[in-house]
Order: structure tokens, then sequence, then C-alpha cells
């Protein structure tokens, strides 16, 4: 077993474990080990836009996890893809930036999480982005992540921007910025039509510290645990057995998925869960892998009157063209999502907050390069997302076996409450009415779920048959003070009960965020590195 020491240890480099380590290393004074389960981000399919069809439909760079079968929907069993590559899920991701609503960080310190207000988080927001439209008090310049408003062009596009205006939706020039409610143009984390991902943005350009040590391929088995504080992690590595120690902390940050599966493997946890596998409990913490929630949707599908511009661009010698022009150059139409419009709004008007997020798809996933004329190509298709911000239904995560390299059991809470299923189905009905609008009459029809389903109990049987995740997981290390029962860690991200021990990633947020993730996870990395830098 070959041993190393470093001040800190970061298990996991994607979107909180990236920044952190690019943060903590900016301290000559101390080393910082870095350590990801996949490679580098060597592959172009990952920082061409385009290229992320292919990434989810391969599997490539992916833990490919899959939940287990869900009652709801009738044992149906969902895809949990999480980035196994240098920048975790950051470089896998459909690169939106979103922060989420105002409210739910306020929330999170009326809850009785210091420091993580609105106000007190901004500054980080601020901190982590490269905004196109230059400094405000609430957007953010000079930062690792490029944040850009999709430039995709698309007549289909203006005429829906002008659709939910006709059906009484009011629009939001920056939904990241003073009012998040309406429709908008989504934001993307883009640089110069290329993938804006943490590792691109904090740890290439933190990587030629001799301070920051970065391994790849390194699986983390377990933390080691000595008197009541963490002193390293054991791992694998070209097949040999590795002991890491860490004279100050040890940070996990793998995700919401794998950082609790690393703890209960390490003897934290519910202490009869652990017992179910032979695992000794050192540290009893019943809420590890407990309060999983994720965003989930249905989709409203359209098929398109005359071919769009994605259809046109994907004959097989323009994707060439357009693909090698996007690595090369940073542009045409391969740099861009086929996309560029949401929504947040309300299901109904007596909601506090908006409680359903819209996406915009302008191409269907089953896309591929075609040959027409002379091959029929696919259906030229759209489709309109509609996305829960808040569900109510909680899963879990735990354990298959007590090796490491098991995957972790996944039990997404889908429609579980009939709550979540009024919220789902009444957004159907209000997205379908925006589809309605006379402006959309010569661009598309709708074939799902079709003119023909019109009553409630139609529609939930549609959205059941075809819902999915939004890959959002997060919850399972939930933050709480230390007589919270479910909590995991505390405002700081200390794990309770151990020291020299953080868990910092969307496991760590008790409640969903209203909209996409990472943002806010990055968020919270420089939010935690600048507590550690401060000593606080």
């Amino acid at each position: 077993m070959v041993n190393q020491s470093y001040d800190y240890i970061v298990v996991g480099a994607g979107s909180a474990g990236g920044a952190l380590a690019a943060r903590l290393s900016e301290n000559p004074d101390c080393s910082v080990l870095l350590m990801e389960a996949g490679g580098w981000d060597t592959n172009p399919l990952i920082h061409i836009p385009i290229g992320w069809g292919m990434l989810i439909r391969t599997g490539l760079h992916n833990w490919n996890y899959h939940s287990e079968p869900i009652a709801a929907l009738g044992g149906r069993v969902l895809d949990c893809p999480r980035g196994k590559v240098m920048g975790g899920t950051s470089s896998i991701n459909t690169m939106a930036y979103v922060r989420g609503h105002r409210a739910d960080y306020d929330r999170l310190a009326q809850a009785g999480l210091s420091g993580w207000g609105y106000e007190n988080v901004l500054p980080y927001f601020r901190k982590q982005e490269d905004w196109e439209g230059g400094p405000s008090h609430y957007r953010g310049v000079g930062g690792p992540i490029g944040t850009v408003t999709s430039g995709y062009a698309d007549p289909l596009m203006d005429a829906y921007a002008q659709a939910s205006q006709d059906a009484g939706h009011d629009w939001t020039d920056d939904y990241n910025a003073e009012k998040q409610e309406g429709f908008a143009r989504m934001q993307l984390t883009l640089r110069k039509g290329r993938r804006s991902s943490t590792a691109a943005g904090y740890i290439r350009p933190a990587r030629k510290r001799k301070n920051l040590t970065v391994l790849t391929r390194a699986l983390v088995a377990s933390i080691r645990q000595e008197n009541g504080q963490a002193t390293g992690v054991e791992y694998e590595r070209d097949g040999k057995k590795h002991f890491a120690a860490a004279r100050s902390e040890v940070i996990v940050a793998a995700g919401a998925f794998n950082s609790p599966q690393l703890l209960m493997l390490s003897g934290i946890g519910d202490p009869d869960a652990l017992a179910r596998h032979g695992i000794e409990c050192k540290v009893p913490l019943p809420g590890v892998g407990q309060n999983l929630h994720d965003h989930y949707g249905t989709s409203i599908v359209y098929k398109r009157q005359k071919p769009g511009p994605f259809h046109a661009n994907m004959r097989a010698d323009r994707a060439a063209f357009g693909v090698a022009r996007s690595y090369l150059t940073g542009e045409g139409f391969a740099s861009q999502l086929p996309g560029g419009i949401t929504a947040f709004v309300k299901s109904i008007a007596e909601e506090e907050l908006p409680d359903l997020q819209l996406l915009f798809v302008g191409a269907p996933m089953d896309a591929r390069p075609h040959l027409a004329p002379f091959v029929k190509p696919y259906q030229d298709r759209f489709m309109t997302r509609v996305v829960m911000c808040r569900p109510e239904g909680r899963g879990s995560v735990g354990l298959r076996s007590a090796s490491h390299l098991d995957s972790p059991r996944i039990e997404e809470a889908v429609l579980t409450t009939d709550s979540d299923i009024r919220r789902m189905r009444e957004g159907v009905k209000l997205f379908r009415e925006v589809g309605r609008q006379k402006v959309l009459a010569d661009h598309c029809v709708e074939i799902g779920p079709g003119a023909e389903v019109k009553s409630d109990a139609e529609i939930d049987d549609y959205i059941r048959s075809i819902v999915s995740l939004s890959y959002h997981p997060a919850g399972t290390c939930r933050m709480g003070a230390a007589n919270d029962r479910g909590a995991v860690v505390d405002h700081e991200c200390r794990v309770h009960g151990v020291d020299r021990l953080r868990v910092v990633d969307a496991s760590i947020f008790p409640e969903p965020l209203g909209g996409n993730i990472n943002a806010p996870i990055i968020m919270a990395a420089e939010k935690v590195a600048a507590m550690m830098k401060d000593g606080k």
C-alpha cells in the first residue's frame, strides 16, 4: 500500500470538488489532493455543445446508474446519469445556468442555517461566473465559469416566445437577477462556443500549481478514521491499493449518490442499515442517504410543419463540417444546443413561488446525422419539457453490499404524492395552452399527448408513461443542526460526529432548489472554500 500525505484531500473532481480544490490550492502554503474516479475530459464531444446528445445516448464518461423499479410508474426503472470524468456532471450536462429562486436560500437561513440566505450566497454566484452582460449587483465577471444567453437561432423559438406572452405570461430578461418568474432566454455555461465546466474553468488553470496534485482513475473505497476524526482515504488505482493521509481535512464531493455511499462504506450512517451489510457503525447518522430529491418532468411533443434549422444542419456532410468548425473555432450550429427558452411559472395562482420550469428543446433526442434526400431522416420534432421545481416526494440512497465496486441502491420518489401529480398535470395543461396560440399554428402540431387526450385521468396516464428525471439529485447528506436527527452536516458542511470531515456537493441541500443545480453546487463550493480560508 503506497502512502502519501496532504493538507486537504478532495474526493470527486466534479462541480463542487473542482472548485474547492482550485480555491484551496490558491494558498501556496497548503497541499491539496484532488481525486477523480474517471479520466481527463479530452473527448471532443464534451467540449462541443452539440455533443451532449451523443454523450447521454452512449453513456460515455458516466457512472450509468439506474433507479430501482418505481411503483408509482408501474415498475419502470429510470436513468440516473452522473459524470465520471474530470469536471464530473458539469462535463456532461446540458450547460443550463440557473441559480434558483432567492426564496430557496432565504428559507435555508430561516431554518437556522446561518450564512445561507440569498444575500449571503449571492457573492459566491457572482464570484463563479464570467457573465457576458457585464457586472451588476446580481452578476459577476472574470470568474472561472463563462455564462452567456443562448444565441440559438430558430424562427420557431421567436414564435414560441410570442405565444407565451399571448397566453398571458410575463417575460423576464434575466431570471438569475431580480426576478425569476416568467419566460426567458436560457442562459448557458459556455465560453467562446465551448462548454465551460469546472474542469475547464477551475481545474486546468489551477493544475500548474505545485501544491495541487490531481489523480485520475482513483476510486476511493473508504475514509479512514482514528479517535473520532478523519485521517485520510483508502483508494484503488492501477490495480493497487493506496492510502492518502490528510493532515487537515477530507472533503467528500462525490455527488448525491456517491457521497452517502462513501460515508456508509466508512461506517457513517444508520446503524441498522450498515449492520445488514456487515459494516461496523463508527458514527451513527441515520440521515445519511435519506431525503433524496430530484427534479423530474414530462414532455409535450410537437411535429414541425416545416423543417427547422437543426434538421437541415444534421445532414451528414453539414454535420461533420459543423462539428469540426465548432471544435476549432467555437462557432457555427454545433456550438449551441437546439433550444434557448426556459420559464418559471406557477401551476396555480395561489402558489407562493414558481413551482414549474419549462425547457424548450428544439430537436428530438433521436436526432442523428442523415442523408436526406437519399435516405428518409428522422421526423423533425421539438418538445417543451415540464419540470417540477420542488417535488414533495423523498427517496433514498443505500448500499447493495459492503463493496465500493458495487453501485449504490437508488430509490427515486417520482409522482408519489397527490400534490406532485396535480402540479405536473396543471403544468401540462398550462404549457399546452401556450402551444395552441395562433402564432404557432403555421409552425407545429401537438402529437404527444395529442389532441385526443383531454381528461385529467388521460393526462395523468400520459405523464406516468413518459416522465423522466432531470438528473438533479440532491439532499442525501443534508445540512442541519446537531440535534436534527436527519441532518448529516452542519451549516459549514462539517459532518456531525466526525472531526476533519466535510461533505460539499448537491447532497447538502435540505430542500429542492427551483431550477437546474450546477450553479448552486459551485456556489456552495466557493462559499465553503471561503469559510475554510477564513477559519470560520
